[in-house]
């Protein structure tokens, strides 16, 4: 009896949404009225019919399109399977009740609508780009527990996990033409908001697990401003203060299906393909389709780094492919982890290399070190453009006050430095500067205290390289410096390893901080 009514329900609304085509928009708030007072009175399906735009899914389709045309995808599948003919055309025709009972049997906290838009979107994944959807159900298996992992830290719903299947496809290097980067497409602003790392080396927003804590955070503010699931997904993609117009616009009220001609076009199908994904990743195999899992390892594990290294380091003395590296840590976008031991990176390795890492990190850091870091520096590519000092051992750090009438050319020509490495040092963005600002410089040891003997500039205690090493009883200590680490100490005294001064200072590991004393003992 249920599903009689729900199949004449269906009957009714097809009917409405012709009469709908041909009214104006006041008649189209009434007819979508009158849905919601007749789905009120079934229970158990709540489904509101949303008339389609018919070029919606195209703007998706577009979408895992650039998936395919991706670097990412290109170096983690053999992409000749995308030329395999469509094995589930035979699934073409399956009644509408099928997807409602369906849907309805997914145990999920959001709402899975059932209408025109949203079967347009399971056609769109399951017929028109079926070797993509299944590509991504290959991909899901390596990012979802991470995300899962997220959102059951915010006690958010599970199903959220879907988001990123039409945010990026599964692609965490995804960039739009907006500029929104990563899995969850975070813009600038807003991962700088939720404190993701944005810079010359490292992009979090790239990177699975920092942007999923950030959208888990997110998800979790835009709730508590709406109390509504579809409200939130909508908000995630075109931003509060268009729902909040949409809202103004329809008479105040609280609904996605209510307001959906008042959002932003490509905002309109969202929340449909939310749902569509949700049915494809649930009923993929009722439609023929098999996940297709990417060649870079499913099972990994991270380690901490404390000294700047390059992927090719990694890659040439653990025998780990650099596409490989690549793919399992794509937050670095230089191919170089630019840590310290007072800021440690991680790095994310096939579980087996793990003990591998550990065991020949020494040896990781010193392969052909002054060809990937010369003078103990790290500098980007010079094919990348204007090369950018990240690292600064062995100079002396001053502190410049900006004074009235002072820019970023005139304080570069001033020390001899490049205006980039300024922005770089103290994070400045569009050279603004302010008057009383304390902008930090590196210069060649031994030239702070000259530079200091002049107005508006100090020397920091790192400047003062004589202090570093003392001598006493035979054995020589040394001083940490901001941008040491135990492997750059030891290189300083022939002989040492990074294990003999831990062993010497009772070390259980290898973290140290500025203004330590290292005991050394040199070998001779």
């Amino acid at each position: 009896m249920k599903k009689a009514i729900v199949l004449l329900l269906l009957t009714t609304i097809g009917s409405l949404a012709v009469m709908a085509e041909k009214a104006d928009r006041a008649s189209l708030k009434q007819i979508k009225r009158i849905e919601v007072l007749a789905l009120d009175t079934i229970n158990g399906y709540t489904s509101i019919y949303a008339y389609p735009d018919e070029n919606l899914n195209d703007l998706f389709a577009q979408q895992m399109d650039s998936l395919y045309h991706s670097w990412y995808m290109q170096n983690s599948y053999d992409t000749s399977f995308f030329e395999a003919e469509n094995e589930s055309s035979d699934m073409a025709s399956l009644p509408d009740s099928v997807y409602v009972q369906r849907l309805q049997s997914v145990d999920s906290f959001v709402d899975l609508s059932f209408n025109k838009t949203v079967k347009n979107f399971i056609d769109l994944y399951t017929q028109r780009r079926p070797q993509l959807t299944e590509a991504i159900l290959g991909l899901s298996s390596f990012y979802f527990p991470m995300i899962e992992e997220k959102l059951d830290k915010y006690n958010l719903p599970q199903e959220l996990k879907y988001m990123p299947i039409i945010e990026s496809a599964l692609n965490p290097t995804a960039r739009s033409r907006a500029n929104a980067v990563g899995l969850w497409q975070f813009m600038y602003g807003t991962g700088k908001m939720y404190k993701l790392e944005i810079s010359t080396f490292v992009d979090d927003r790239r990177d699975p697990e920092k942007s999923s804590e950030a959208a888990a955070k997110y998800l979790n503010d835009l709730y508590q401003i709406y109390k509504n699931w579809h409200l939130v997904i909508a908000a995630y993609n075109c931003g509060p203060g268009n729902v909040n117009k949409a809202i103004r616009r329809a008479g105040g009220t609280k609904d996605y299906w209510a307001i959906y001609y008042y959002l932003p076009r490509e905002t309109r199908g969202y929340v449909p393909a939310f749902i569509a994904a949700a049915y494809v990743m649930n009923f993929y195999q009722e439609h023929n389709l098999h996940p297709r899992y990417p060649d870079f390892p499913i099972v990994t594990d991270t380690i901490q780094v404390r000294n700047y290294v390059h992927f090719k380091q990694i890659a040439e003395t653990l025998n780990v492919p650099m596409e490989e590296l690549q793919s399992l840590n794509p937050q670095y976008r230089l191919d170089i982890i630019p840590a310290k031991a007072e800021k440690p990176y991680t790095l994310r390795l096939p579980l087996e290399k793990i003990a591998e890492f550990i065991d020949m990190e020494e040896n990781v850091y010193a392969l052909r070190r002054d060809e990937f870091f010369p003078n103990n520096e790290i500098l980007v590519p010079k094919e990348r453009g204007t090369t950018y000092v990240a690292d600064v051992n062995g100079k002396d750090r001053i502190v410049y006050t900006v004074k009235s009438g002072d820019n970023l050319g005139y304080i570069s020509s001033r020390f001899n430095v490049r205006i980039n490495d300024l922005r770089y040092w103290n994070n400045i963005h569009r050279n603004l500067i302010r008057v009383g600002q304390k902008i930090v410089v590196y210069v060649p040891a031994g030239k702070g205290e000259q530079y200091a003997q002049s107005g508006s500039v100090r020397m920091t205690s790192q400047a003062s390289s004589s202090a570093q090493v003392s001598t006493e009883g035979g054995f020589v200590y040394y001083t940490v410096r901001s941008g040491d680490s135990l492997w750059s100490i030891a290189r300083r005294f022939p002989g040492v390893s990074n294990q003999d001064i831990m062993r010497l200072n009772n070390m259980s590991g290898n973290t140290i901080k500025p203004g330590q004393k290292l005991k050394i003992q040199p070998k001779s």
